[in-house]
């Protein structure tokens, strides 16, 4: 298990940049929505909460824990998806998507590890699986994790987690 925690650690450094120590207090004086911003991969999850208007709540004081896929989990989405998610008419869905990527309160690594789900803002469950020593949320793997901010905590997923169908 610390392994696995070490692993996550490691690749958040590196995904990231980050020295260990002073780079993560650096992280924290950010909110989750300028340190997603500020680290250049997360430009389409920051274009769909600005069309959600769901900006001004995560830069709120929360606590969240924010499952984030990068620009390059978007792009698996089928052409033309973001597009049509960004479109004023589809907002609700839009939303319903992004909240579905929100905990609430600050689950760091070595807690998300010992989940078998967890209850999103959106009010459904995500599952929590640990496989071949990497954690998967609903499906999406977790590629680096425990990124801080001032109001919670960043990891980050490779595929967009679409909620289940109501």
């Amino acid at each position: 298990m610390k392994r696995v925690i070490a692993k996550f650690v490691v690749a958040f450094a590196t995904a990231f940049g980050l020295v260990v120590g002073s780079a993560n207090a650096d992280a924290a004086e950010k909110d989750v929505v300028d340190t997603a911003v500020a680290a250049g991969q997360f430009k389409t999850l920051a274009a769909a909460l600005g069309g959600a208007g769901l900006v001004a709540t995560l830069k709120g004081p929360g606590p969240f824990t924010v499952f984030a896929p990068t620009d390059a989990a978007f792009a698996k989405l089928p052409p033309g998806t973001v597009e049509n998610l960004l479109k004023p008419e589809n907002k609700q869905q839009l939303t319903a998507i992004l909240t579905y990527h929100v905990v609430p309160g600050v689950v760091k690594a070595a807690d998300v590890v010992k989940l078998k789900e967890a209850k999103s803002v959106n009010g459904k469950m995500l599952t929590v699986l640990l496989k071949d020593g990497a954690v998967m949320i609903n499906g999406a793997k977790v590629t680096a994790t425990d990124i801080g901010a001032s109001n919670g905590v960043i990891h980050v997923v490779d595929t967009v987690i679409l909620p289940p169908q109501s």
